[in-house]
């Protein structure tokens, strides 16, 4: 199996086959450039693209702060391949590298289909593994994976028993969440520098791999599971895969038609309407790639059987939530200008909504409230939930919480949702909703002074993992009733949790 590994090497790596920008220069001064040929670029490659370590590029460092790059420098990173540096530069040099790796480069790099499919690696070809799993469970479909962005490994676990079936290692910072096919016997990952890897849960087996581009937000898989679709920052491209081995079938340059690119911010599957839905950065549109047998009026043929359907949005739109038809997009309008509600199939806005700042759409869930469909969320930069009516997409409530939160989950059999406190001086705080009088009803700080974060239900709604998120962390499972810790499992720092069932069903507690 080809070994995938993490952040590893040196951050030193955004260094390579770029030219300094024009500063004097003294003359004892270090010159990272050097050094970074000189230690770094085996690893990371002299283009700053990575290699066996991940690229380091400005876009791709966005979870490190440069401090801290100086401390992975000098002292490399346990469980990784990242070695000390400590002994051969001194506190100049280290800080010379570490300022370095977050310029930007003099030229913007590129990656084009030919170094897409140099990058494509398959050790089982789809189809020659057993189909019987190499383990045994009670329900396949109740398994979680759980990624740990401590040491960039992942682990499987039986939901049932709370046992882990293994542990493998993953790529650098993981990004998006991990994509399931329908019979969630393989799932795929994306992280930020590209990769995108298919894992064969049932033969415990990375079976493909190939880097979609340099700078990448998320993947998604196709209702049928038959397609993978890359949405990059770095190119302005969307990339189409076979989902069989991870082949290539068309890059997508994200182009306005007046010539303007834009970075992607994510893609999504749409199963009722058998399509991906984009967001983009930089381009006043909403583009839907569908795959009927015979394209619709309008469309722009892209290959084979895929089309594109452009719809211009009343502004710059970001991070979606969409109704449990996809026929309703709501999307964050730039510069925290609130939220709008976008209508797929009129195309047309149909609402605004007073969401001031940040809200963290892609975290939102719904449920039943009195007879009608409501969605909630939190916001990334005020103490506040916002529930509103789907019906009229009137605000039914703001609930006041002690903080800005990242995470909302629930779960159709569950009375609550939980909501985090991640950002601020209560990040050790978890808020527990009553769903039908929209109060809260518990606030638990399950570790003081570490994070309390990402809760995910098992596939009935009964019990729930979550996570404390910290380098000494560990997974909880609680009573998703009477909210009492059943057990926990220590883990480097567990980030997302991902049930089968929750994902392959779109379950109404669990973002999309």
């Amino acid at each position: 199996m080809r070994r995938m590994l993490h952040r590893a090497t040196l951050l030193s790596a955004a260094l390579g086959g770029v030219a300094l920008a024009a500063l004097p220069a003294l003359a004892d001064a270090p010159d990272p450039h050097m050094l970074y040929n000189q230690h770094c670029a085996a690893c990371h490659g002299v283009n700053r693209l990575g290699g066996i370590g991940p690229a380091l590029l400005p876009e791709n460092l966005s979870r490190l702060k440069p401090a801290a790059a100086e401390t992975v420098i000098r002292d490399g990173r346990a469980a990784t391949q990242m070695p000390a540096f400590g002994a051969l530069l001194d506190d100049a040099e280290v800080a010379a590298l570490a300022e370095w790796i977050y310029a930007p480069p003099a030229v913007a790099p590129s990656w084009t289909d030919t170094d897409i499919q140099a990058s494509h690696v398959v050790n089982h070809s789809h189809g020659t593994l057993p189909d019987a799993p190499v383990f045994e469970v009670e329900d396949l479909k109740n398994l979680f994976l759980v990624v740990e962005i401590g040491d960039h490994h992942v682990s499987l676990l039986d939901g049932d028993t709370f046992e882990r079936i293994t542990r493998f290692e993953s790529r650098y910072a993981l990004h998006g969440g991990p994509k399931y096919t329908p019979d969630g016997r393989y799932v795929f990952f994306g992280s930020r520098d590209g990769w995108v890897t298919k894992y064969d849960i049932y033969n415990l087996a990375v079976t493909a791999e190939v880097r979609a581009g340099i700078n990448m937000r998320n993947i998604a898989v196709s209702a049928d599971g038959r397609y993978v679709m890359a949405a990059n920052y770095l190119p302005h491209t969307l990339v189409l895969f076979d989902a069989r081995n991870l082949e290539l079938i068309a890059s997508i340059p994200v182009e306005a038609k007046n010539g303007d690119t834009s970075r992607v911010s994510a893609v999504y599957t749409a199963p009722p309407r058998n399509s991906f839905i984009a967001a983009l950065k930089d381009i006043p549109e909403v583009w839907e790639i569908r795959w009927p047998e015979q394209p619709a009026d309008g469309d722009e043929p892209l290959v084979g059987d895929f089309a594109l359907h452009r719809m211009a949005a009343p502004d710059y739109l970001d991070d979606f939530f969409f109704d449990p038809s996809y026929r309703y997009l709501v999307g964050a309008a730039r510069g925290g200008g609130g939220g709008l509600v976008f209508d797929m199939d009129s195309e047309e806005k149909v609402a605004d909504l007073p969401l001031e700042g940040m809200p963290h759409l892609g975290a939102g869930i719904t449920w039943e409230l009195d007879g009608r469909r409501v969605m909630a969320m939190p916001h990334i930069d005020k103490g506040r939930v916002s529930v509103f009516d789907m019906s009229d997409w009137s605000l039914v409530k703001q609930i006041e919480t002690d903080g800005p939160g990242f995470f909302m989950r629930s779960h159709e059999n569950s009375r609550y949702a939980w909501v985090d406190v991640f950002f601020g001086p209560n990040h050790d705080r978890v808020h527990v909703i009553d769903k039908q009088t929209l109060e809260i009803a518990e606030t638990l700080i399950p570790e003081p002074g570490k994070t309390a974060a990402h809760v995910e239900f098992d596939r009935d709604g009964e019990t729930l993992l979550l996570s404390i998120w910290d380098d000494d962390g560990a997974l909880l499972r609680i009573d998703a009733e009477t909210l009492e810790e059943l057990d926990r499992m220590p883990m480097k720092k567990p980030s997302g949790k991902y049930n089968v069932w929750n994902k392959t069903q779109y379950e109404e507690g669990t973002s999309h």
